[in-house]
């Protein structure tokens, strides 16, 4: 990837994460192809997509555990190939892999040893609001207390960027609740910006500002969930001769559904809709769903999750 830095210019740090045409392809194809997107500093990101969607592709594109085959991406500005980069994001993945046989303050320990700037009065109070003895075994920790010790250590780390591959799948409701408030509260105390993967999307609907959504490894929609989501309606009306009302033509059309004489339409309006229809706003579950769901409609970007031109970029 080449340094797109203008000499003399200092990197825009506004943009957490920034890609521009990225794609990564293996010997059966394609897992992301031209991507372009960017996320904001500061934000709480879900990275949404079924599964082969590309999601852990692209984490680990970003946590330079696979190199990129098209494309750039950028860290708060900085391209990402440098190991001065490494300081600033830290990656969980879905395995949180602790060695078993260390203790929690050993782990701890090691936290200490391999960041720089490893923050000890964070990891140790993460540790201790979730009462986990110091002298146990990783091997003996449930699942909520493994996954309470790896947040210790990323957020020991003190990131800019954290990196989530669905930590917390494995784990119960209550568990998983509580994982989420102290990734929320954490991440709020620090300023960090948060590009989480997870397949829980009435979770995120609770926990995320912003949106990333893959599918077949292209962007289907990104941005502001405050802003994508009013953009969408939902309505509902009867078919005439089984065929769906030419006013329909008239909006962009994301996804249809129909049951007997009914229909049902998730769309982005363009204009006044038909008194004949019932409208309604949905949630972001169902705007997640139906943009999987369908491949063909186009993709949404709003203009924070858009990257700049390049003449922009160096003005």
């Amino acid at each position: 990837m080449r340094d797109l830095t203008v000499p003399g210019m200092p990197a825009d740090t506004r943009w957490a994460l920034e890609a521009r045409g990225l794609g990564k392809k293996y010997r059966r194809g394609w897992a992301l192809r031209d991507c372009s997107f960017r996320i904001p500093a500061g934000r709480i990101c879900a990275l949404v997509g079924p599964n082969g969607a590309g999601k852990s592709t692209l984490l680990s594109l970003v946590a330079r555990l696979i190199e990129p085959s098209a494309g750039e991406l950028r860290i708060f500005g900085a391209p990402v190939d440098p190991p001065g980069t490494m300081p600033r994001w830290a990656y969980l993945g879905q395995d949180k892999p602790l060695f078993k046989n260390f203790t929690v303050a050993r782990t701890l320990r090691m936290g200490q040893e391999l960041n720089p700037g490893w923050d000890q009065e964070v990891a140790e109070r993460i540790v201790r609001e979730g009462r986990l003895p110091l002298d146990a075994r990783v091997s003996s920790l449930s699942g909520g207390q493994r996954t309470r010790l790896a947040f210790a250590l990323v957020f020991g780390k003190r990131p800019q960027l954290l990196l989530l591959d669905e930590p917390m799948a494995d784990l119960d409701p209550v568990a998983r609740d509580e994982m989420s408030s102290l990734l929320m509260s954490e991440a709020a105390e620090h300023g960090t910006t948060v590009l989480m993967s997870s397949h829980n999307l009435g979770e995120l609907e609770h926990t995320c500002d912003y949106l990333l959504v893959l599918a077949d490894g292209q962007i289907r929609m990104a941005g502001d969930s405050d802003e994508l989501l009013p953009m969408h309606t939902v309505v509902t009306g009867v078919t005439t001769d089984q065929r769906l009302p030419d006013a329909l033509a008239a909006h962009t059309v994301i996804e249809t559904r129909t049951a007997g004489r009914q229909f049902t339409a998730l769309i982005l309006r363009q204009g006044p809709l038909s008194p004949e229809w019932h409208a309604t706003e949905p949630g972001m579950e169902e705007v997640l769903l139906a943009y999987l769901r369908s491949p063909a409609a186009p993709p949404l970007l709003s203009p924070t999750a858009t990257p700049a031109h390049r003449e922009e970029r160096a003005a």
